[in-house]
């Protein structure tokens, strides 16, 4: 037999209330639909989904086993799911959410509102995109995505709207055996990283805008953290990265903070959810805006 949506709630409704009687009163219908209903889909199944032999209709055995209920149940729940999603559409939510995400930023807080958006928008699309800090607001520029989560920089774009949203502390990590600390261990003066190779994460293609975290005349670049990471574990340079991420490696011993003797060691960089002021946003995107922020601006 081919289920429709008013079969599987009749079904549902008669074994979730107990009787045609109550069934009925909760489907607004008389006793006899509903009863003659029951037997139509067993008429069609070939095998009955209620012993009408008690005082009142007992799921019988075979529809049981055949797990009818928990497939009804959970094609009910998508089909409600279906119904409020196509009202959600046709009040304005979105039927994709793109946020972009600057490779070397410590994401949790937004996964967070994600998922409290995704749990109020089961049905909602949404997609997270990575990539280096310039080609994360290149892409928000080009509308590849609504918005994005980055570092503030030392400049104001007047086409952007952006919203504090925490800050993170980029601290200079280096592998124990690496040769710059053959001879004063970890505690050097800050400018003597300038000779040392820097391990950078940034666009391969773009221009570096903001260049707080370069202190190196020559630096490797890598358009991936783990990456990165990798490769000055490996010893092949020194990086600047955020220390939320980099705290295991550093709790391991895999990695080294310098002390230096002139400064301290961290570069505390404000994060920023920005998204583009002739780009109106959709509901979705405003709703993720309030759970980072709060009331949206």
């Amino acid at each position: 037999m081919n289920f429709s949506s008013d079969n599987i709630e009749l079904f549902l409704a008669v074994l979730d209330r107990g009787s045609f009687s109550a069934a009925a009163r909760a489907l607004r219908r008389v006793p006899s639909a509903v009863s003659m209903g029951i037997a139509n889909m067993e008429a069609e199944l070939g095998f009955q989904l209620f012993d009408r032999s008690h005082r009142e209709p007992v799921p019988t055995a075979l529809a049981l086993a055949l797990a009818l209920a928990p497939h009804a149940r959970l094609i009910a729940e998508q089909l409600k799911q279906l119904q409020n999603h196509a009202i959600e559409l046709s009040q304005g939510l979105e039927s994709r959410l793109s946020i972009g995400v600057a490779s070397d930023i410590n994401s949790s807080g937004l996964l967070a509102a994600v998922k409290a958006l995704a749990e109020r928008y089961p049905l909602l699309d949404i997609e997270v995109l990575t990539a280096p800090q310039d080609d994360v607001l290149h892409m928000l520029h080009q509308q590849r995505v609504s918005l994005c989560l980055a570092f503030g920089g030392l400049d104001v774009n007047s086409q952007e709207h952006f919203h504090y949203v925490g800050s993170e502390s980029l601290v200079a990590t280096i592998a124990a055996q690496h040769s710059a600390l053959s001879a004063g261990g970890a505690v050097l003066f800050l400018e003597e990283l300038v000779n040392v190779r820097q391990i950078m994460v940034a666009s391969r293609d773009l221009p570096m805008a903001d260049k707080r975290p370069q202190v190196a005349e020559s630096f490797w670049r890598t358009d991936s953290l783990p990456m990165a990471l990798s490769m000055v574990e490996a010893g092949l340079g020194w990086g600047n990265f955020p220390l939320s991420l980099t705290a295991p490696l550093l709790e391991q011993g895999r990695l080294i903070r310098l002390k230096f003797k002139n400064t301290k060691n961290e570069l505390r960089l404000p994060v920023h959810l920005i998204w583009l002021k002739h780009q109106p946003q959709q509901k979705a995107a405003r709703e993720l805006v309030a759970l980072m922020t709060g009331p949206s601006p």
